[in-house]
């Protein structure tokens, strides 16, 4: 949490800085407004450019990189617009360094300005910011503790004997059959002789 907070503010800081460069003097006290987008691909020209053709076009869509980067806490679309504010930087550097034949820095306020430097430390902030921040906590799935046995009950009779029951431990015991074709018993009641009563036995 503190990690997005700190890279949040880099990354804002660094994309401010880079809106407004372009407002600052770039070389021989030319603003960076002045500079046309085009020139940056057909040469750089004496032509006053319009502020929504120049320079700070690919800045401005930096800064949005950046707020949409910090809102959905993305390290990615910040350092993508750290790439894209050193990247303009670079080349226009390039292109002037063409059309002057050398880049010159002194104090008088020839050469390079200020503007270039705020461009640079915008794009080097945005980056510092890509780093520090953390970006999104992703939820891990809880996995499922697996049973102790690993194995499924059964749910039907195997060969080894009948399914095993989910009430306690004990396996449930079949019934037992009564053995098959078994007769059945009756008892008879036998008569006794009586010498008393029924006189001699018969010979």
């Amino acid at each position: 949490m503190i990690r997005n907070v700190v890279g949040s503010v880099l990354a804002l800081a660094g994309a401010t800085a880079a809106v407004w460069s372009p407002f600052r003097a770039w070389y021989d006290g030319r603003h960076g407004r002045d500079y046309a987008i085009d020139e940056l691909f057909t040469g750089i020209t004496d032509a006053k450019a319009e502020v929504i053709g120049s320079i700070l076009l690919p800045f401005a869509f930096a800064a949005l990189l950046t707020v949409v980067g910090v809102v959905l806490r993305s390290r990615l679309l910040v350092a993508l617009a750290g790439l894209v504010v050193l990247g303009f930087t670079v080349f226009w550097m390039v292109r002037v360094g063409q059309a002057e034949g050398s880049l010159v820095v002194s104090g008088d306020g020839r050469g390079l300005g200020d503007g270039v430097a705020n461009a640079f430390g915008g794009g080097v902030l945005l980056l510092l910011g890509a780093l520090v921040m953390s970006g999104r906590t992703r939820m891990h799935r809880v996995d499922r503790v697996d049973r102790t046995d690993h194995e499924p009950r059964p749910t039907h009779p195997t060969l080894d004997g009948p399914p095993v029951g989910d009430i306690g431990d004990e396996p449930q015991r079949p019934p037992q059959d009564s053995p098959p074709y078994a007769a059945p018993t009756q008892s008879y009641d036998v008569p006794t002789w009586d010498p008393d009563r029924d006189g001699p036995p018969p010979r």
